[in-house]
């Protein structure tokens, strides 16, 4: 089953300038959108300073092991996570039932003025990603089931 959708460039256009704005309204260091299965889809921020890859990668393991939490304890679901450290705090939440967005910013830094602009970040992140499932229904990616060896079948022109 298809967890991206096909992306053209004014859905990565509108989400990279969702993030951009997050960013500025936080102060968020960077802003991440990734799927569930932890693969980078859109970001923001000082990719110098970040390991954006391997920070969403984890960051979509840490979610996942956060929803099974909820099911032992007979929660249908916890929608965020939040980690704070002594420099920096992560923040992640739901985007809907594919994708999630990762917030890096200063631990100086509310959580709440974070959480606050996460809310109008995800809805239009949300909206990107289901008008382009609706452009072209069933024709996105598995992510999961991309073989990272070998990349090349995923990126050759189709044929008319």
């Amino acid at each position: 089953m298809a967890t991206l959708p096909q992306l053209i460039e004014e859905d990565v256009q509108r989400l990279d300038e969702t993030l951009r704005e997050f960013n500025a309204q936080t102060d968020a260091l960077a802003a991440l959108v990734i799927d569930k299965g932890g693969f980078l889809i859109a970001h923001q921020g000082d990719a110098t300073q970040f390991d954006f890859t391997t920070i969403g990668a984890l960051a979509s393991g840490a979610f996942m092991a956060n929803q099974t939490i909820a099911g032992l304890v007979n929660e249908k679901n916890f929608n965020s996570i939040y980690q704070q450290g002594e420099k920096f705090s992560m923040f992640v939440c739901n985007v809907d039932e594919h994708c999630l967005l990762a917030v890096i910013f200063q631990s100086q830094t509310g959580v709440g003025v974070v959480r606050f602009y996460a809310v109008g970040a995800v809805k239009r992140i949300a909206q990107q990603l289901a008008l382009a499932r609706e452009r072209s229904p069933g024709a996105g990616l598995d992510l999961s089931a991309m073989n990272v060896a070998n990349p090349q079948p995923l990126f050759r022109k189709k044929e008319l």
